[in-house]
């Protein structure tokens, strides 16, 4: 299985910047591959939402409301993807979960993924007061 460590967060001021990481570690990398990886958030009382990711075979994907401010990127060598945060506000409160679609199993005969999982971070919190 691989894992989420992530790291950064914090409290800022509303216009202020944080820089959130994450790496994938375990599992052996040779039998999997990452296919996405990507940040969502949960704020108290509302339900999880896509911030922000990166996948294989498509062009990074952003929340509209973020749009402009945050930049995703990607690492596929040290199998990490960083959340730069810029112009911060208020409703940017939240806890960010780092996100990763893994696929495993490479059937040979198909020449396909067999099966594919979501690994999650713990979560880190951003707090922006104004």
């Amino acid at each position: 299985q691989v894992q989420l460590v992530e790291s950064g967060g914090g409290l800022v001021q509303a216009g202020g910047s944080l820089r959130l990481s994450c790496e994938a570690s375990g599992g052996t990398f040779s039998a999997f591959t990452i296919k996405t990886l990507g940040w969502y958030r949960q704020a108290p009382g509302k339900q999880r939402e896509l911030v922000a990711d990166d996948s294989n075979d498509g062009m990074p994907r952003y929340a509209d409301s973020v749009k402009g401010r945050f930049t995703i990127s990607r690492d596929n060598a040290k199998k990490s993807v960083t959340l730069q945060m810029n112009s911060l506000k208020v409703e940017d409160t939240a806890v960010y979960y780092c996100n990763a679609v893994v696929a495993g199993g490479w059937d040979r005969a198909t020449l396909t993924w067999r099966y594919e999982y979501d690994s999650w971070g713990q979560g880190t919190q951003v707090t922006v007061s104004s």
